[in-house]
């Protein structure tokens, strides 16, 4: 058999052969930390919940704050959230390695921390179904809680939270997530209650009628199936979710923003 050659032009290649220059001195620039924090957010009691944990040391002891922590040395900021959002919920590893999480952004201001100078790395997901989390590592307590009202939370996470909740919102817009927070068998009505509530908004029956219809693979029937809502009308059509995944038109927010 013939010996592998590796091509010198290969990433792979060029970063196992790469050095430090010669004289390169890393403690020339003043050391920082990484952290990791995580908005996760679910739909329940007919309202938009997210994931929080009261915080068991200082800073902000007492404090409500997102899930988070330090990332280790020889880790990836993505394994260190999923440890993190484990150790301090008390969600299995299977459970948090399952999710779905998008970073959001990096929050980088230099007194965000009042410990030193710290680095976060946000993500975030929107998901059906968790377990009833607990406290664990540093956290004293964890939690689900409506996001009206919420705060202020230890940190900048305030901002965090806000910028999490307007992604998870275009989420919406572009994929079939909404189906996952309905029964089975649902009303388009139960999937319009879906949309205002991550939304933080009302929307016009009619209108979100059509445009749900209109848009392949979105929403299917279930024939013959028919459930009462309340009121005097007529027992409103059942459907399921389609096999789309991703919404062509997208199903735009009223503005393009929440209210």
């Amino acid at each position: 058999m013939n010996a592998r050659v590796e091509d010198p032009e290969a990433p792979g290649a060029r970063a196992a052969s790469a050095q430090a220059p010669d004289g390169y001195d890393k403690y020339a620039f003043e050391p920082f930390a990484v952290t990791v924090d995580l908005a996760v957010f679910t739909v329940r009691g007919g309202a938009l919940q997210v994931l929080l944990v009261e915080r068991g040391q200082e800073p902000y002891v007492g404090h409500w704050a997102l899930p988070g922590g330090f990332v280790l040395p020889r880790e990836s900021a993505e394994n260190a959230a999923r440890r993190e959002l484990a150790e301090e919920t008390g969600l299995s590893g299977d459970t948090c390695a399952a999710l779905h999480l998008e970073q959001l952004r990096t929050y980088s201001a230099p007194d965000r921390d009042p410990r030193m100078r710290v680095v976060s790395v946000a993500f975030t997901a929107l998901v059906p179904d968790l377990p009833e989390p607990r406290g664990g590592g540093d956290a004293a307590h964890a939690q689900w809680l409506p996001c009206d009202g919420v705060g202020p939370l230890a940190f900048d996470h305030d901002l965090i939270l806000a910028d999490a909740r307007d992604r998870v919102g275009a989420k919406l817009e572009y994929t079939c997530l909404a189906t996952s927070f309905c029964p089975p068998e649902f009303t388009l009505g139960e999937l319009q209650q879906v949309y205002e509530t991550v939304w933080g908004t009302a929307l016009d029956r009619p209108n979100f009628r059509r445009k749900v219809l209109a848009t392949p693979g979105f929403v299917e029937p279930v024939p013959g199936a028919a459930r009462l809502t309340g009121g005097r009308g007529k027992p409103a059509a059942l459907h399921r979710a389609g096999t789309a995944t991703a919404l062509h038109p997208p199903l735009l927010r009223p503005e393009g923003r929440p209210a």
